[in-house]
């Protein structure tokens, strides 16, 4: 449920030029910095088949959500990042970030055949 007064642009899975945006309709959630995480912010993840085989990318560009994070994760700064990738914005990264923390704590479950 979007807060009141909060829609989002895209249903889930909804088609952005050739791929697909992450949009998700869960819950805005607040941090302990007052940061909303919501929609909004992962529009700029989206999903190609033809691109980079399917994995969420930031922007529909040739740079994985998981590049990002094992770049931060190896110790790069947010700074160096877009150093390395200067068509980025900083705002790409922490999408990447959110959508990573997003998709760690989703379950799949298998579907029941009737």
């Amino acid at each position: 449920m979007i807060e009141s007064g909060m829609k989002p642009k895209k249903k889930p899975g909804t088609r952005t030029g050739k791929g697909y945006s992450a949009s998700t309709n869960a819950s805005p959630r607040v941090r302990e910095d007052g940061q909303r995480l919501t929609a909004k912010r992962l529009e700029r993840i989206t999903f190609n088949p033809a691109r980079m085989g399917g994995k969420p990318c930031i922007r529909d560009l040739r740079v994985t959500v998981g590049t990002i994070v094992g770049l931060l994760a190896a110790g790069h700064s947010k700074a160096k990042v877009l150093q390395l990738y200067p068509y980025l914005e900083p705002e790409d990264i922490d999408a990447a970030l959110t959508y990573a923390a997003w998709r760690a704590e989703e379950r799949e479950l298998p579907l029941q055949h009737a």
